[in-house]
């Protein structure tokens, strides 16, 4: 069995310099990398039963097109350099959602991007890294 990374991507500057770090570090340690990209989903809301089955159905357009636009050229790109790969796509609160896929997929790391949040906001508000870093339970890689 291969060593798994979980790589958290949303198509940022600072996720492709993840995409490029994890991409190298799968080459290096021959591990197969599980790119995730996480759609922030609020389970809360007061809506009427028409809402919400339009609301149900803006989320599967969204799915689609992070699918199409997103992760294939990602997929293909990690295959192309002769990294097995694989995606996930989800809704949910990032952090949450990483760490269950990082579980479902027995990784033993994890590699994102750091967004340009200023340092005082990111104290007030917390932020996915800040978040992973305290929940993850494998090593946390955060490239700038």
């Amino acid at each position: 069995m291969s060593k798994k990374l979980v790589l958290g991507f949303d198509d940022s500057e600072s996720a492709k310099a993840a995409l490029d770090f994890a991409t190298t570090l799968a080459k290096a340690q021959g591990a197969e990398i599980v790119v995730a990209h996480v759609l922030e989903w609020s389970p809360y809301s007061f809506l009427t039963q028409e809402e919400l089955a339009e609301r149900h159905q803006r989320r599967k357009e969204e799915l689609a097109r992070a699918e199409e636009a997103l992760l294939k050229p990602v997929l293909k790109q990690l295959t192309d350099a002769g990294i097995t790969a694989t995606t996930v796509l989800r809704y949910g609160h990032i952090a949450d959602t990483l760490v269950d896929i990082i579980k479902e997929n027995s990784a033993e790391q994890i590699v994102i991007g750091r967004t340009g949040h200023s340092a005082l906001s990111s104290r007030l508000f917390g932020s996915v890294a800040g978040s992973l870093a305290q929940a993850a339970p494998v090593p946390v890689t955060i490239v700038p």
